[in-house]
């Protein structure tokens, strides 16, 4: 059988898969191993690199869904969601008795499985004997999506059988059909939508493990393949598409053959489902195959003058062990800024994969957001106030390089918002709730019409471009890419509020409160102490800038109403003509009042009855909540030096919230609405703000509460801090008096 070209990457037979990078064994903090006992309950987790994705497979080798950033589907009638690109990380083998993914999975078949996802280099490594059909072959799979190369990602089978004879493998591109049924989510209210989930005979309710919840609502987008060929000498795939009213793609692979082996047949596969080379090959027992699939991407707007095609082909060449180690050596870098936890190894564990989960999914030079959900099609991709409350601030003090494409994509984005305050009867710039990240138009579902009244985003954003300027001390940005940003959102608020003659005071009325059951109501307090900071933030950024600010944002910052019961002394959660009755997932938003972007100035006093107020809430109106409840009940309770606390609800943040195996968050306990990357940073920001008692403010990154340390861990230190052009360690600690305190030293 003739040879194919020496130009095809190729491997030797009896090394190992992978050749050891030279790093440090791995830390068993950023190891995860699902074993066969997860195959009933396994809850994928994604590889990925902040442009596009794939998601985990048991076997390693299945048809998994990937996903590009930004890139939306836009079909009339359906709000804009990711559209699902052609599967990438597909390999399939076929010892004779039947293919390998489509073998029910069972430990007598899959022997001595184990599945690991190395979170510090960001790889996933499969191994398992596949033992069917009387026939045995030694498998392992490794796949990684590159950090150091974004366009670039490579999946390799070794095979070692225990037999001689024939073997079929498939290397193909996945091509998706449209998701059905799909609903006119654009213009329908909530009681259809929940009729039409039931008529197509699925259900909104909260389901087992692994089964994801609203799956009915959060459908991927369609990718149209507008052409796919391939060249089955040269072992190559290509195709172009182009996401459903939206943009363009491109993918190819090219696939690397074990060194000295002569394929039987090689054969170009085109079907409506699926691109591929197909492969026959004569194996002999003992020996090690290894085969390799590299992948290259783009999109329009991202690398759209690539030839993927020559940059698969390179890959290629380059070789699986070096782009690998490349890979291996970007992650290690971004793991010089860590969250380090002496004495508690599950939660230093939870932190690790929180980090990994953000990392993934982070860009740089870009002006893209992280969607709600990340690289995956939960909550339709869109942009939310988490962007910019929750993982901006968790990345900022780490990787403000990664943090900076959040604030970038509100100042790309201001037209639409300008567009929307005038649709709503407002001045300056309105952000919706839901944000396109392509476009940042609106995309909220019509049945959540109602939240267009959350406009607590429109401070939440101010807050955090500020935040980034205090943080980089960047003038010339604030001045060209953020001023504009707060001067509409400023604006926007001047036009918002309603001056109480009678009181001397201004009011925001029609409002939702972030504790979402509380609809239309009066001067919910945490918009209004919200609006107020970002009007102080405007007038100090005019000040920066060399600009004029209006003198009526300092007036109403300063008669703003923040409601406060005196009796009680302690905030609420907003006009005492509203009713607080609700059985809600917060119980209360008092506690959002100390989050620590908006940390409202009050006494000790009223601090502890706020807590104590929502503590009580929680209890007796709260009903399976949400994570970032438990991020904040830790925030307060270290605010007011309460270690034990602080660590309890720590603590509790690992139960229920973690799903199997690989500690994926979920949106509830209860619930599998997984990827939620607010939740991830939320939990972060325990770390970073709430034990150091650390803010960032106009003087710095201030000490502003004292540090505690929960019982039983010896000290918490934040690695690598990069603020203002410096870069340092923070440790907090026990001293050889016992009390807690909080060291910096200029990092190694």
């Amino acid at each position: 059988m003739k040879r194919f070209p020496v130009g095809l990457a190729v491997f030797p037979l009896v090394v190992a898969l992978v050749a050891t990078p030279a790093f440090a064994a791995t830390d068993p903090s950023f190891q995860f191993t699902a074993t066969a006992k997860d195959f009933g309950n396994y809850f994928p987790s994604y590889l990925a690199n902040g442009y596009f994705s794939t998601m985990t497979s048991p076997r390693g080798t299945e048809p998994s869904a990937a996903y590009m950033v930004a890139f939306m589907d836009y079909k009339p009638g359906d709000i804009s969601r990711p559209a699902a690109i052609p599967g990438w990380s597909e390999i399939d083998y076929n010892p004779g008795g039947g293919w390998l993914n489509r073998t029910r999975l069972d430990a007598g078949i899959f022997q001595h499985y184990a599945q690991t996802l190395d979170m510090q280099g960001a790889t996933l490594t499969t191994r398992y004997r596949f033992a069917y059909a009387n026939k045995a072959s030694d498998i392992q799979v490794t796949s990684f999506v590159s950090q150091a190369s974004p366009h670039l990602a490579a999946t390799q089978i070794a095979i070692t059988p225990r037999f001689d004879g024939p073997v079929q493998l498939s290397f193909p591109l996945r091509l998706w059909s449209e998701h059905q049924p799909r609903f006119p989510i654009a213009s329908m209210g909530g009681e259809e939508m929940i009729a039409a989930v039931i008529a197509s005979g699925q259900s909104l309710d909260n389901k087992p493990v692994p089964t994801p919840d609203r799956a009915p609502v959060w459908y991927p987008g369609y990718t149209q393949v507008l052409s796919a060929d391939g060249d089955a000498r040269a072992l190559t795939l290509a195709l172009k598409g182009r996401a459903q009213h939206g943009l363009g793609m491109a993918e190819a692979a090219a696939i690397g053959l074990p060194e000295g082996l002569s394929p039987d047949t090689v054969k170009l596969e085109r079907t409506p489902t699926k691109l591929s080379i197909e492969i026959t090959a004569t194996l002999h027992k003992g020996q090690r195959y290894v085969f390799t699939k590299y992948l290259a991407l783009s999109r329009d707007g991202w690398g759209d003058d690539k030839d993927v095609l020559a940059l698969a082909s390179a890959a290629r060449t380059t070789g699986f062990d070096r782009l690998l180690a490349d890979h291996q050596a970007a992650w290690h870098a971004l793991w010089q800024s860590d969250i380090v936890i002496d004495g508690n190894p599950a939660v230093q564990k939870a932190v690790h994969s929180d980090l990994y989960y953000l990392l993934s999914n982070s860009t740089v030079d870009t002006a893209w957001p992280m969607g709600a959900c990340a690289l995956t099609p939960n909550y339709a991709g869109h942009a939310f106030w988490d962007s910019d409350s929750w993982v901006f601030p968790a990345l900022l003090l780490l990787h403000p390089e990664r943090a900076k494409p959040i604030v970038m994509f509100r100042d790309r984005t201001t037209e639409p918002a300008r567009a929307r305050a005038r649709q709503y009867g407002v001045k300056g710039t309105m952000y919706p709730w839901e944000a396109d990240p392509q476009t940042g138009v609106d995309v909220t579902p019509h049945f959540a019409w109602e939240v267009y009244r959350e406009v607590h985003v429109n401070a939440d954003i101010a807050i955090a471009q500020w935040q980034y300027y205090l943080a980089t001390g960047d003038e010339a940005w604030l001045k060209t890419q953020a001023w504009p940003v707060l001067e509409g959102i400023a604006t926007f608020w001047t036009s918002r509020v309603t001056y109480d003659k009678a009181h001397d005071r201004y009011e925001i009325h029609h409002v939702t409160s972030p504790d979402e059951a509380y609809n239309d109501v009066p001067n919910d307090s945490f918009t209004n102490a919200a609006a107020r900071k970002a009007l102080q933030i405007a007038v100090k950024a005019a000040r920066v800038v060399g600009a004029e600010a209006d003198p009526r944002w300092s007036e109403i910052a300063s008669k703003m109403y923040i409601p406060f019961d005196e009796a009680e002394q302690r905030h609420l959660d907003f006009d005492k003509s509203v009713p607080h009755d609700k059985i809600t997932w917060m119980g209360s938003s008092l506690v959002w009042l100390m989050y620590p972007n908006l940390d409202l100035p009050m006494s000790p006093q009223v601090r502890r009855n706020d807590f104590q107020f929502q503590l009580q809430e929680l209890k007796s109106h709260g009903d399976d909540p949400n994570e970032m409840m438990m991020v904040m009940m830790a925030v307060g309770a270290a605010e007011l030096g309460d270690a034990a606390a602080a660590g309890a609800w720590i603590e509790r943040n690992l139960v229920g919230f973690l799903k199997a195996p690989f500690n994926v968050r979920t949106e509830t306990a209860a619930n599998n609405a997984g990827y939620i990357l607010a939740t991830s940073s939320g939990f972060l920001q325990s770390m970073l703000y709430g034990l150091t008692g650390l803010r960032i403010d106009d003087d710095g990154l201030s000490e502003r509460y004292a540090p505690v340390l929960p019982p039983g861990w010896n000290g918490l230190t934040l690695k690598g801090v990069h603020f203002r052009g410096k870069r340092f360690d923070i440790h907090v600690g026990r001293g050889a008096d016992g009390k807690v305190q909080l060291v910096r030293k200029a990092a190694p």
